[in-house]
């Protein structure tokens, strides 16, 4: 949703004293507004975001990928280097669009819309050879669609808007055993709503969506609702992240907000955009939003229902927020009008996945990184 006109108004008005607002902020350890140069470009939608070491994996709505001028096919899944950029053999195909990943050795996890993998029947849900992108045996039924993956605890873990796994009842969220590739009986938490998220840290697997309490934590091994987490998010949850200080939310509802939570729910933080925030990652203690917002609010928790207590400065698609709370300087500025769909660390580089096609006025085709 975007914030009023009288907003807008006020951001015009004000622009110049938050300039001087912003240039008296202390420096934080942020990565580089500049994207690399050597990346690739896709001709569709970036939904998900995968690495392990300098292997970089994507999915999405794409068919085609570029790099150095050279294009070829790639229906929906991809990969290539993170170092160089170069782009790899590795070409599963998926018949839709792939909206999550999961990384394990010598293997990958994709949860999305498809129904198919390299021709063979895959119901939302497949795994794929890393090395020579053959689809594996892991195969289940599932009624719906996935939206987000995560692996821990031996496991890997499923959320979206499905409502069966084998034939057996699951409220959108199911668990695998990466040993045997089985359906975990004993995981069977009940979202009550959508899950568009999932992160893994500890004892917890923490839940965002669109179901009744938005923001949530369960047991990793016994799928118990976890009474020590109470956020208290206002809106729908897009995406979550996770660090030894808590959990970070990016979320819809009135302007689109970014929020951080203490390892018991407490708020930390508010950031309060002109659109929804769909995309957040941490690094450092900073945390990364991405959305298809293009202003933020000038002050934090003082903004109510969209509306900005003290005007507001351009982040367009992009923002940061480091430990305190205090909006960085850090501002990419993608364009677009969805903007940012995922965002994912590694190690000190920040990759970026959407629909832009620019990064400061340089193109940027739906994939970016900073470092």
């Amino acid at each position: 949703m975007r914030i009023s006109q009288r907003v807008r108004r006020a951001a015009v008005a004000g622009a110049v004293a938050l300039a001087v607002c912003a240039s008296a902020q202390p420096a934080l350890a942020v990565v580089s507004s500049f994207a690399h140069r050597v990346t690739p470009s896709f001709n569709g939608s970036v939904h998900a975001i995968a690495y392990r070491g300098d292997t970089v994996y994507v999915g999405g709505s794409f068919t085609r990928m570029t790099i150095d001028g050279r294009t070829v096919t790639r229906n929906r899944i991809a990969a290539f280097s993170g170092r160089t950029g170069e782009l790899l053999d590795w070409a599963p195909s998926a018949d839709g669009t792939v909206r999550a990943l999961a990384v394990t050795p010598g293997w990958v996890y994709v949860g999305g819309d498809f129904d198919e993998i390299n021709g063979e029947e895959r119901e939302s849900l497949a795994r794929i050879d890393a090395g020579d992108a053959e689809v594996g045996s892991f195969d289940h039924s599932i009624t719906g669609g996935v939206r987000t993956l995560a692996v821990g605890h031996g496991r890997l873990y499923a959320g979206g808007a499905f409502s069966r796994v084998d034939g057996e009842r699951r409220g959108n969220l199911a668990a695998f055993s990466l040993g045997n590739d089985q359906l975990d009986d004993r995981w069977a938490p009940r979202a009550g709503g959508v899950v568009n998220a999932l992160a893994v840290r500890g004892t917890r697997v923490y839940l965002g969506g669109s179901f009744p309490r938005r923001l949530s934590a369960v047991n990793a091994t016994s799928g118990r609702d976890d009474s020590g987490f109470r956020p208290d998010a206002p809106a729908l949850v897009h995406s979550v992240a996770v660090d030894d200080a808590g959990v970070y939310a990016a979320m819809g509802g009135p302007g689109g907000r970014a929020a951080a939570y203490s390892p018991s729910g407490r708020t930390r933080w508010t950031r309060v955009f002109d659109g929804d925030a769909q995309a957040v990652a941490v690094l450092d203690g900073v945390a990364y939003v991405g959305g298809h917002f293009d202003r933020a609010c000038a002050n934090g928790d003082g903004a109510a229902d969209g509306e900005c207590d003290a005007g507001s400065v351009s982040r367009v698609k992009l923002a940061a927020v480091d430990r305190s709370g205090a909006l960085s300087r850090w501002a990419p500025q993608a364009n677009g009008v969805v903007g940012v769909r995922t965002l994912v660390v590694n190690g000190a580089t920040v990759m970026v996945g959407g629909d832009f096609t620019t990064i400061g006025g340089r193109t940027a085709r739906r994939y970016a990184s900073f470092g």
